[in-house]
């Protein structure tokens, strides 16, 4: 391990760590606004640090910062629907129908254009392991799939005012490839199962989340808004211009921190949390399903989280990186020398929009959770991305 590093203030301790001289020399005019980073290893916090600022006037950023942590909210929804699956309320291979029945006849676009589409009925039925493992099929993205995606567009999931009213929406639009057969990655898929979660479960989605998984897990600092009270603690959202100059970004929840993110209660991209609460909530998935105490989940069933879904359909789903395949809610690292990420065989992990990352190497107990909050806008300089060489810096120093 490394020694453990108290790190508050926005400039480098007496004695820094290598963690602490990169964390430092990644924020500043150049760069981030801030950042903020925990690492545990066997259990035992080994790093934490925060560096730079919280807002455009220079306040220091806190430890306790809450982020907008957009995507990493997948992981923690898909947690919800395997709790659903141990307790027998829903099943991996259950068509989606069987919970939304507008689902029940499903087509997708072989030709044609948006105002006269060719659609044949799908032969597969959506399942909820498609959901979860971004092969549903949905029309989100790429240019081989502009009519599928435009009929998508049309029916504006994301202006829905609840789940519901998101999956009918969705439940309209013509599919872009067979279930099964193809990873599109994007929240359509974890928005549907949001969905199936509250028809399952029989609560809403954001009551069962923290009674299920926030609470037990003590994430006192994770929700779908911040408290007033609490809103001061919110890390500014920046972007940059066309200059390359740091603007605060043109969103409702940069404007007015703390803010809903949706309308609805996004399990895609809806949570606001801190360093030390995902930490708490990837650790509880390093351990198995448990922590301190508390047990969410199966090992088996965090096992099979972990593991690579997509060379298990028939045939196997191609993989979205070299090296890596895609689990029950995360990349899952399948060939280390391949993988452009630094780690091991198993490693398991995801990000967000708005710069946040986590990564669980499951061999070393090793989790690595960092946060920022800058949103990249197309036509400006981006920033260079803090995951991959923080986490090299990460596995220079801990045991072998």
């Amino acid at each position: 391990m490394f020694a453990l590093a108290a790190v508050t203030a926005t400039a480098v301790s007496p004695s820094p760590t290598p963690l602490d001289a990169w964390l430092a020399k990644a924020v500043g005019d150049d760069g981030y606004l801030g950042a903020t980073a925990v690492v545990s290893e066997q259990g035992q916090l080994t790093y934490h640090g925060a560096f730079g600022h919280a807002d455009l006037q220079g306040a220091p950023l806190r430890e306790d910062a809450i982020f907008r942590i957009y995507s990493m909210t997948k992981p923690v929804t898909s947690v919800a629907a395997l709790i659903l699956v141990e307790e027998g309320r829903l099943g991996l291979d259950d068509p989606v129908a069987k919970y939304m029945p507008s689902f029940a006849h499903l087509e997708r676009v072989t030709g044609g254009d948006a105002e006269a589409p060719r659609l044949v009925p799908v032969v597969r039925a959506l399942t909820v392991r498609h959901l979860l493992t971004h092969t549903a099929g949905f029309a989100t993205g790429g240019d081989d799939i502009r009519v599928a995606s435009t009929l998508l567009q049309r029916q504006a999931p994301e202006d829905a005012q609840d789940l519901a009213d998101y999956a009918e929406r969705v439940a309209h639009a013509p599919l872009a490839d067979e279930p099964g057969t193809r990873f599109r990655y994007d929240g359509v898929n974890t928005e549907v199962l949001a969905r199936v979660i509250e028809v399952a479960s029989g609560e809403p989605f954001d009551r069962f989340l923290q009674s299920r998984i926030l609470s037990p897990l003590g994430m006192r600092d994770t929700g779908f808004q911040v408290p007033a009270l609490q809103r001061g603690r919110v890390m500014a959202l920046t972007s940059r211009d066309a200059r390359g100059h740091r603007v605060l970004a043109d969103t409702p929840s940069a404007r007015t921190p703390g803010v809903p993110l949706r309308a609805y209660t996004s399990g895609a991209g809806g949570l606001y949390s801190t360093a030390a609460d995902y930490l708490r909530f990837a650790r509880m998935l390093a351990e198995g399903g448990a922590l301190d105490g508390t047990r969410l989940l199966k090992k088996d069933t965090v096992a099979s989280m972990m593991s690579d879904q997509l060379a298990a359909f028939e045939p196997a789903v191609a993989a979205p990186e070299p090296g890596e395949g895609f689990g029950l809610g995360g990349y899952v690292v399948t060939d280390p020398a391949k993988s452009t990420r630094p780690g091991s065989l198993g490693q398991f992990g995801w990000s967000g929009a708005a710069s946040t990352y986590f990564t669980i190497d499951p061999a070393r107990r090793l989790v690595i959770v960092l946060m920022s909050q800058h949103l990249p806008v197309d036509g400006a300089p981006a920033l260079p991305k803090l995951a991959g060489p923080f986490y090299r810096q990460v596995y220079t120093a801990v045991s072998p």
